[in-house]
């Protein structure tokens, strides 16, 4: 990612998002100062990602305070702004979390909120950091200090995050230290974050890498052109199931038929301890439009339903380990993510 591309920022008087339906094509910044163009940009993944919608949570807080006070709101109509905030996208642990963080400073004003939100963006930036280290150190490890061939899924680059990224911060590091040979990035249906966002990246970052079907990555990794896949995680039950984008699961069974690791890199903010498993994340669907339309045009049969989950679970006996800011971790015997620590 170039130096002057931040996903999500703070001016000093509104939220900075940079717009991600408008990737590859072109690069423009929405300026939020409202809680409906907020909550209208996280529903359309102007701004997506777990650790990016944290970041985002927290800095919403902030814009509620301040429409608040610019419009006379009273608590009620205050509290229920955050909430909507809160509750845009069910699925993305993050968000509630980053919310929560700093919504019980409010009373000491929107100052204190905005210190503390700021501080869930630097936290974010350093931690992405940080697993790129300890996922590349673990590859390097158990693969050898070889140029690597990687496959991930979906967008956990710096455009999900605050900056630098997690699957793709440790694609980024492996990158610095001259071991990969090449990434191949599914291109996620049906809204392309793969093709559209991690292709994106990885062209700005010149590594080199395919984009491939979704369809075509079982066939990749079992015909072993993939050394290990790595993606990120919208959320992580207590057990270590863990929700990403769907299509996720299709890439840890192939990864477990062909023996190679899988793995799932993301922050401590994504492990959601009061979830206890896969079966009681809440799996987000989204319109019958993104499937049944290509644009305007009808691509299915007058009256055809719509399948349409946003994320699927991945078991956590698929998961190789799960690298996070403070370190691998490997859920054997059925750990827990916080028995692991």
């Amino acid at each position: 990612m170039t130096p002057d591309i931040a996903p999500i920022e703070w001016t000093g008087d509104s939220l900075r998002l940079l717009d991600q339906t408008l990737l590859p094509a072109r690069v423009e910044y929405r300026d939020i100062t409202d809680v409906d163009d907020l909550v209208d940009a996280i529903k359309r993944l102007v701004v997506r990602g777990a650790p990016a919608l944290g970041v985002a949570g927290a800095l919403g807080v902030v814009v509620a305070l301040r429409q608040g006070e610019r419009e006379g709101w009273d608590a009620a109509t205050l509290d229920a702004a955050i909430t909507r905030i809160r509750e845009a996208r069910p699925t993305a642990v993050n968000l509630a979390a980053g919310v929560d963080r700093v919504r019980s400073l409010a009373e000491k004003g929107t100052d204190a909120v905005l210190a503390e939100a700021l501080a869930v963006l630097d936290e974010d930036v350093q931690g992405n950091h940080a697993i790129g280290r300890h996922g590349a150190d673990w590859l390097s490890t158990r693969l050898g200090a070889k140029p690597l061939r990687l496959l991930t899924h979906c967008n956990a680059g710096a455009l999900a995050t605050a900056g630098w990224g997690t699957a793709l911060g440790v694609v980024r590091e492996l990158h610095t230290r001259n071991l990969i040979d090449t990434v191949y990035a599914n291109e996620t249906r049906p809204l392309l974050q793969g093709s559209r966002l991690t292709a994106w990246e990885l062209h700005q970052l010149g590594i080199p890498y395919y984009v491939q079907p979704d369809s075509a990555a079982a066939g990749t990794i079992l015909r072993g052109h993939v050394d290990a896949a790595i993606v990120g995680a919208d959320r992580i039950a207590a057990n270590g199931d863990t929700a990403n984008k769907v299509g996720t699961l299709a890439v840890a069974l192939a990864c477990a038929a062909a023996g190679i690791p899988f793995l799932v890199a993301a922050p401590w903010s994504t492990i959601d301890l009061s979830t206890p498993d896969g079966e009681h994340i809440p799996i987000e669907q989204r319109s019958p439009a993104e499937i049944l339309a290509n644009g305007p045009a009808s691509v299915t049969p007058e009256g055809a339903r719509a399948h349409n989950p946003a994320f699927d679970v991945t078991p956590a006996r698929l998961i190789t380990a799960l690298i996070t800011e403070t370190g691998p971790l490997i859920l054997a015997d059925g750990q827990t993510p916080a028995r692991a620590r």
